[in-house]
């Protein structure tokens, strides 16, 4: 079997020991050879800040490419541009551009007068500098806010065409639901990369929640397999087998890259990689 290519998602710390837990689980991912690590906003733009702090300094100190998520709430056009080139001043120009969460109770998108009406506009000016890898983010079931999937696509395809060069695809629980999305996006004519988002489950009741929110459709299987292992104290083995065995579903149907959601806790990620062949390198030494 081909050894996949692999991506890490990380969220920015809040607080200091969210700090020493990112740092944690950055060491101990990072020896696996990511091709790029990136790390994520809060609903509403609420961890700006925050992260533009951890991607630089992760950039800095790590020598990993750093992709930073940028996205079009709560923000003009010139303050979000302006956060773009203080990444390429600081070195990072891999930037994941997405529309964004709207902060909690706001009962929908509503762009800044001044700012971003969607994450195509984003693309474009991005695009336009020349100085950035942009990636896009993707639903391999509908989004819950989109008429149908056919919708969906067709609005890849714009993101695309707007200068993105790959998708990644919000997580599924089951490699045939990333087949048949994969296959209408080539019938769409996307030819661009498509990478399957990964959610080793750290916790099944937290994980459903955000299928749930997300649209994700959940298997009565897997609801039936984790209720028998929290009884028999296994879970976290379970865990390992349902996500090495999709990983090794979507290798097997010619997936050469996959992107984990870690939610900055390391084991089952670091888990599931070992269980598919990919053998650390040397510890990540932190850079002057």
């Amino acid at each position: 079997m081909t050894l996949p290519k692999i991506s890490l998602e990380f969220f920015p710390p809040k607080n200091l020991e969210g700090s020493f837990r990112l740092w944690e689980t950055v060491q101990a991912l990072a020896p696996l050879g990511p091709e790029f690590v990136s790390v994520t906003y809060g609903a509403g733009g609420t961890t700006r800040q925050l992260t533009h702090e951890a991607v630089t300094t992760l950039h800095k100190s790590t020598g990993l490419k750093v992709a930073a998520h940028l996205t079009c709430v709560d923000a003009t056009r010139a303050e979000t541009m302006a956060i773009a080139e203080a990444y390429a001043a600081a070195g990072v120009t891999d930037i994941v551009a997405l529309r964004g969460d709207p902060p909690k109770g706001a009962g929908g998108f509503r762009p800044h007068a001044d700012g971003y009406g969607s994450s195509i506009a984003l693309i474009e000016d991005l695009a336009a500098t020349g100085k950035f890898t942009i990636r896009v983010g993707a639903y391999p079931e509908k989004h819950p806010e989109s008429a149908d999937q056919a919708t969906d696509i067709a609005w890849l395809k714009r993101k695309i065409d707007a200068g993105a060069s790959a998708a990644i695809t919000q997580f599924f629980f089951e490699a045939d639901t990333f087949f048949r999305f994969r296959d209408a996006c080539v019938k769409a004519g996307i030819t661009a990369p498509i990478i399957p988002g990964i959610l080793p489950i750290e916790n099944w009741s937290g994980a459903r929640r955000f299928a749930q929110a997300c649209g994700t459709a959940i298997p009565q299987v897997l609801d039936d397999a984790f209720e028998n292992a929290a009884r028999a104290g296994n879970a976290h083995l379970l865990a390992t087998a349902v996500a090495t065995e999709l990983c090794d579903d979507l290798i097997a149907g010619g997936v050469e890259h996959l992107h984990f959601y870690t939610l900055n806790r390391p084991e089952l990620t670091r888990d599931v990689c070992n269980a598919l062949g990919l053998v650390p390198a040397p510890r990540l030494q932190q850079v002057a």
